[in-house]
C-alpha cells in the first residue's frame, strides 16, 4: 500500500516529543543503565527509521525490533548502532544477522542447537527466559542447563544478554510481577551475571519498578508519549504524545430532520444539521467502532455520525464551515486535545494498538523544532 499523498489525511509525528520522552527517562537512570528504543512495528506506527534516529540523537544507546527484516530496514537506512531483535529469527538466516551486526534472541533450546550447528561467523545473542508471559523463551531448568552448555562451549556466540518480559508491570496488582521476578532470579542463578546486559525493563518496569534487575531499558510505548498502563498508573514525568492524526472537511451539507447518514442508516438527524465529510476511514485504521467518537474542529468537539466507511466518515458540526477546515482526530486543535488513549478507551483497546493500526495509506510527516522536516 502506498501513501495517499494527494489527500489531506495524514499522520504528523513530532520528533521533539520523542526526544523529550527519551531524555526524561534517561535522567532517571544511573550511569550503569542504558536505554534501547523499541521501534518495532514501524515504530508503533510512527515510522521506524525516523523515530529511531530521533531516539539515538536524544541519548538512546541502541534499538530493539521485532524481526530481522525490521533490523535490516534500519541498517539500510545507515543506522549503525546496536540493534536487538526481540522475536524469533529462523536459524537459517543467522549469517545474515551476523553479517549485518544484528543481535538476535535465543528463543528456545532447539533453536540454540540449530544455530550451534550452522554458525560460521561471530554473533551476539540474548537469551530469552519465559517467566510467565507464555510466549517465547526457555522455561525449565533442564532447558536452561542445556543452553548454558552450548553458550559456554561455542566460541562464535557472544552471550551478550539475558532477559524476560513482564506481562503485568503496568498494573497495580503486582502478584504476577512478583512471581516473574522470582523465576527470573532463579534463571540468573543458573547463568550468572557476567553477561553484558541483563534486562527485564520494558517501559512499564522502567516507569514504575525502578528498571528492576536491568542495566538495559527497552523503551517502547513511553517513547511515543503514551502511558503503557492506560490510565491505571500515573507516569512519574510528563509523557508527550508524538502523534497527531489529522484530516480536512472535503464536503459539507445541511440535512433536514429525519435524514439518515451512513451505511445501515444507523444515524438519523434530530433537526437541521450540518454534516461534514472527511476523507479517512477504516482502510486508514479509523475502524468502524469510532462511530460517535468526538473529533476536534475549530477548537470544538464534533461527533462522528453514521458508520465509518472504508475511505470516508461523516461528522456533525455546529455550523457551516469551509471546505478545507482542519479536523484533528488525535492531537491538539486550538485549546483542545484528543489523546490516543481516549480513542483507545472509546473502542475498547490499548493506545499502541491504535497507532500500530494506522495504515501505510496515511503519509507520515515529521516535525522538528516546529517545522516539517521529512515526508515518508
Amino acid at each position: 500500500m502506498i501513501p495517499s499523498n494527494y489527500r489531506p489525511s495524514r499522520v504528523v509525528i513530532d520528533l521533539d516529543c520523542v526526544k523529550h520522552n527519551v531524555r526524561e527517562e534517561i535522567k532517571r537512570l544511573d550511569e550503569s543503565k542504558e536505554l534501547f528504543a523499541v521501534v518495532k512495528a514501524n515504530g508503533y506506527g510512527h515510522g521506524a527509521v525516523e523515530t529511531a534516529q530521533a531516539a539515538l540523537d536524544a541519548g538512546a544507546s541502541g534499538l530493539c525490533v521485532s524481526n530481522l527484516d525490521e533490523a535490516l530496514e534500519l541498517r539500510q537506512a545507515n543506522i549503525n548502532g546496536p540493534i536487538l531483535v526481540l522475536g524469533y529469527v529462523n536459524s537459517a538466516y543467522i549469517e545474515i544477522a551476523a553479517k549485518n551486526q544484528i543481535t538476535v534472541t535465543a528463543t528456545n533450546l532447539e533453536w540454540l542447537k540449530e544455530v550451534n550447528e550452522r554458525i560460521q561467523s561471530p554473533i551476539s545473542i540474548h537469551l530469552k527466559i519465559d517467566t510467565g508471559m507464555g510466549r517465547i523463551g526457555l522455561r525449565t531448568e533442564e532447558e536452561m542447563l542445556g543452553a548454558k552448555n552450548i553458550l559456554d562451549k561455542q566460541p562464535l556466540i557472544d552471550f551478550e544478554g539475558i532477559f524476560t518480559h513482564f506481562s503485568k508491570a503496568d498494573s497495580k496488582d503486582e502478584s504476577h510481577l512478583n512471581l516473574q521476578q522470582e523465576r527470573f532470579s532463579k534463571a540468573l542463578d543458573i547463568f550468572g551475571r557476567e553477561m553484558k546486559y541483563i534486562h527485564t525493563s520494558n517501559s512499564a518496569t522502567a516507569l514504575w519498578h525502578g528498571a528492576w534487575e536491568s542495566n538495559l531499558v527497552r523503551y517502547g510505548d513511553a517513547l511515543y508519549g503514551m502511558n503503557p498502563s492506560g490510565n491505571e498508573l500515573e507516569s512519574p514525568f510528563e509523557l508527550k504524545q508524538a502523534l497527531t492524526l489529522e484530516t480536512e472537511i472535503i464536503h459539507i451539507k445541511q440535512l433536514e430532520k429525519g435524514e439518515k447518514v451512513g451505511y445501515g442508516a444507523t444515524y438519523e438527524t434530530s433537526g437541521n444539521e450540518w454534516i461534514g465529510t472527511l476523507p479517512i476511514g477504516y482502510a486508514d485504521g479509523l475502524i468502524r467502532r469510532y462511530q460517535g467518537f468526538e473529533v476536534l474542529v475549530s477548537g470544538k468537539k464534533a461527533p462522528i455520525v453514521g458508520r465509518v466507511c472504508m475511505d470516508q466518515c461523516m461528522i456533525r458540526l455546529e455550523e457551516e464551515l469551509p471546505v478545507g477546515t482542519k479536523v484533528t482526530i488525535f492531537g491538539h486543535n486550538q485549546e483542545r486535545f484528543n489523546s490516543v488513549q481516549s480513542g483507545a478507551e472509546y473502542v475498547g483497546t490499548i493506545n499502541y494498538e491504535v497507532t500500530c493500526g494506522l495504515t501505510d495509506r496515511l503519509p507520515r510527516v515529521y516535525r522538528e523544532n516546529g517545522s516539517e522536516v521529512l515526508d515518508k
